[in-house]
């Protein structure tokens, strides 16, 4: 079921931590309705108050979070709001938790871990209530830092972030500055967007702000009038003016030179000093940043807490003798006009007298600068707050699309143009992506099916952060290229020169057509090639490979010119292909393939390819990714031999949980396939089971032809197999008279056991006297004794999970091969 409260007019926030409430300020300005907010310092709340933040005056919580009450009073007040407004859902919350113990700014961490985990009760109110959106804002070391998770243990806090919500969310955090994202000046923060999985078609990446140059501070601030006087008010605002400082100070700053320091003064007399025994004494620097005139052809500065104060970091104005006013900074921070810090009846006139105004900025100044300092930008929430709502909107149903294509015959490539051209603004990005891979009539010959646009971020999102200005990456069958503009979102800022390859002529043509469409950012340049990238030759290197190669095997003509100079020389199927062309393209790899990979005989090879390689990432999607029904994976690497074991995180879709396995626990050498559940529990039975007493034989010739109603044999199916019995089922059950040309005819009336092949629950059987199986089953055979004890363990609960986890949980690439048939251990 999708959740939205749009059908009742209203969109709906909680903000934690919220201090005096700038940021999500924006959000309000958009229309959002705000449920409850929470923080420690009243008279914080209380300029949240003044701006009528919350609907109802309940709904402003002082209190500490960390408190059972704190949590009991929030939650009630949420529900309170659900039961009055009528609506299912909380649509976002918002957290900025205290960022002391990670700030490079603070040199005292005594309390770095009890501050660092306030962040954990943010994630225990997410998890609860569960609302469709979340976003964190912090310090760029926030996720590195240790927290003190709900479960007790010390981790990082993005350990934490996936551990607690990443069953229920997608999640994406970036580290960026604000300065390029809306905010006015120079702020490198850390943000985490999460997107409820239910909330189909929208990522987080489609929730960021959008990139754009960064303001100079003589554009954000150069048009206010200068003050010369020592504590001057401007005429026409009372917020532009600046605290009157020591007398003794303004020589210093009046020598400053335009963007130096006044320690850059060349007499130790303009320095900032202080007389001690009758000599002068030069403060020390420690930041380097102190008493620094600012650029007006450059970025404004990051604002912190102590604004007001000529020492602090980057404070003092391009070529007035002070610090920034008020008015200055809010500019600076995107804080609009209309935010309020005091009570109307309270704020004096700009006509009011001196002292007036100076009693006023005496009692107020320093809170609202503090605010200012610990604040999120106004615009960032607000870009975020617009992105949501542009993005929250109903997307097609298949039947819809389907019923375009069919309408317009879309099938045709001229007919497909056409209509891109014609209407690609009256549906979403995602709807004509869709609606456009979909139309590919030659798809279902070359493999190449839709990817949603979740299924993109998810391979995309595990990607590292790339340092280079430019990035080369290579889409190596890019279809419609429904990857595109997830990858441009992630690495937004940064040069990109992307190279698109596809053997389909038409879908070239329709992807760069899409480009031209949906692609704006000037820093992106798209190379198109129509090629089989098998064949395609080239010299380049690039930084990243993304995409969903197909799945098919290859005919006779083509498979000697595609294994050539490859790895593994077994396979046939085109995939695994890619797979070794694309490590040798790439420095990071990330690929949506067949589950099978993970444990088939035939890709031994290929696995062992990878296992030499630094794995970052594994998406279990189980049948999940594709309308098709096909278990797949992505796969995230980077390609750099590892000499040390590494971790790997693990998303499984099914059981929705997040892992973080090792490396060399992973590729467990035994049973040579990768565990991706392997635990605790898992090589606790492992230890009481040995291992290599069957082998494995299939049918692979008796078919519905060759079969009836009646006959000399009977023809054991997997729905046959029971626990410890042959089970009958009227209607099914099948005979054949003739077994003479069967491979199979050697285990008539042999000591074997019978197990389904395909199966989530594993069962076992011996195969009956007068009997043969055909392809749904496994005849397990060995050359010792068949224990009735083997066929009760193999029907047990224990070796049922045992077995399920040995399998990856798998739904659908069940086959019992050379390589599954060792799973079958029997008890020591």
């Amino acid at each position: 079921m999708k959740f939205t409260n749009l059908e009742e007019g209203m969109f709906t926030y909680v903000t934690l931590f919220s201090s005096a409430g700038v940021g999500c300020f924006g959000l309000k300005e958009l229309g959002f309705e705000c449920v409850a907010t929470a923080e420690l310092i009243e008279k914080r709340i209380n300029i949240q108050k003044i701006n009528n933040k919350c609907k109802y005056e309940s709904g402003y919580i002082s209190g500490d979070l960390t408190t059972d009450e704190t949590h009991k009073r929030l939650y009630s007040e949420i529900s309170y709001f659900k039961k009055i407004e009528k609506i299912k859902d909380i649509d976002l919350i918002v957290a900025t938790p205290p960022c002391q113990g990670m700030s490079v700014a603070n040199h005292k961490k005594k309390e770095e871990l009890g501050r660092n985990s306030l962040v954990v009760e943010s994630l225990k109110i997410v998890k609860d209530q569960k609302p469709r959106f979340f976003i964190f804002e912090n310090v760029s070391a926030f996720l590195k830092s240790i927290c003190t998770d709900a479960d007790g243990v010390d981790k990082p806090i993005k350990e934490a972030i996936n551990a607690n919500l990443s069953g229920d969310y997608l999640i994406e955090s970036k580290i960026i500055n604000l300065k390029n994202y809306g905010a006015n000046s120079s702020r490198t923060r850390t943000l985490v967007i999460g997107v409820r999985r239910d909330q189909q078609g929208i990522t987080p990446l489609d929730l960021f702000p959008e990139y754009r140059t960064e303001r100079t501070l003589k554009d954000v601030i150069g048009h206010l009038p200068s003050l010369n006087e020592m504590g001057e008010f401007s005429k026409s605002d009372i917020y532009h003016s600046f605290r009157p400082y020591k007398e003794d100070m303004y020589p210093w700053i009046k020598a400053t030179p335009y963007g130096k320091s006044a320690f850059d003064n060349k007499d130790d007399r303009l320095k900032p000093h202080k007389i001690i025994n009758g000599q002068i004494v030069v403060n020390q620097s420690k930041n380097g940043d102190k008493y620094q005139r600012q650029l007006w052809d450059k970025v404004a500065p990051c604002i912190h807490t102590r604004s007001d104060c000529l020492p602090s970091q980057n404070t003092v104005h391009p070529v007035d003798n002070r610090v920034f006013s008020i008015r200055e900074l809010m500019l600076m921070m995107s804080i609009p006009d209309t935010f309020k810090w005091v009570s109307p009846e309270l704020l004096p006139s700009n006509n009011a007298d001196y002292t007036e105004k100076y009693a006023f900025r005496k009692n107020n100044e320093m809170n609202i600068r503090q605010c200012i300092g610990e604040a999120v930008p106004t615009a960032i929430f607000s870009a975020i707050g617009k992105n949501i709502l542009k993005s929250d909107k109903k997307k097609l149903k298949k039947s819809q699309i389907e019923s375009i294509i069919k309408t317009n015959n879309l099938s045709d490539i001229a007919n497909l143009c056409h209509f891109i051209e014609q209407n690609w603004r009256e549906y979403s990005q995602q709807d004509m992506y869709k609606i456009c891979e979909l139309s590919n009539a030659e798809r279902l010959n070359t493999a190449a099916y839709y990817t949603d646009r979740e299924i993109c971020f998810s391979a995309i999102s595990p990607l590292p952060d790339i340092k280079s200005d430019t990035i080369h990456i290579l889409e190596p069958s890019v279809g419609a290229g429904n990857f595109l503009l997830q990858i441009i979102k992630k690495y937004q800022g940064k040069n990109l020169i992307i190279d698109c390859v596809d053997i389909n002529d038409g879908s070239i043509k329709i992807c760069k057509l899409l480009a031209d469409k949906y692609i704006s950012d000037k820093n992106v340049t798209i190379n198109y090639y129509h090629s089989d990238f098998l064949l395609w030759n080239t010299n380049k290197k690039y930084d990243i490979v993304i995409g969903n190669p197909p799945y098919m095997k290859v005919d006779k003509v083509l498979l000697p010119k595609y294994r050539l100079g490859m790895r593994n020389q077994k396979t046939s199927n085109i995939f695994s292909f890619f797979i070794e062309r694309c490590c040798d393209y790439a420095n990071y790899v990330s690929l949506i393939i067949p589950k099978s990979l993970l444990n088939a005989p035939e890709y031994k090879e290929t696995r062992d390819l990878l296992e030499e390689l630094t794995l970052i990432h594994i998406n279990d999607y189980n049948e999940k990714a594709f309308d098709v029904k096909i278990e797949t994976i992505s796969i995230t690497l980077q390609t750099k031999k590892t000499k040390k074991e590494n971790n790997v995180s693990i998303y499984s879709y099914l059981n929705k949980e997040f892992i973080n396995i090792d490396k060399k626990y992973l590729i467990h050498s035994h049973f040579n396939s990768w565990l991706l559940y392997r635990n605790e529990w898992f090589d606790e039975v492992f230890n009481t089971l040995e291992f290599g007493k069957f082998k494995v034989f299939r049918d692979r010739q008796i078919t519905k032809k060759h079969t009836d109603n009646t006959g000399i044999y009977r023809v054991i199916k997997s729905r046959n197999i029971g626990h410890g019995e042959v089970i009958n089922i009227e209607n099914y059950d099948s005979y054949i008279d003739n077994i003479n040309d069967f491979a199979v005819k050697k285990y008539l009336n042999s000591d074997v056991i019978l197990v389904p092949n395909l199966t989530y629950n594993p069962r076992a059987t011996r195969l009956p006297k007068n009997s043969i199986a055909d392809g749904s089953a496994a005849i397990l055979y060995s050359n010792d004794e068949i224990k009735d004890d083997y066929i009760s363990y193999f029907s047990s609960d224990e070796f049922n999970k045992f077995y399920r986890i040995a399998r990856n949980y798998g739904t659908r690439s069940m086959n019992i091969d050379s390589v599954s048939v060792n799973y079958f251990g029997v008890k020591k």
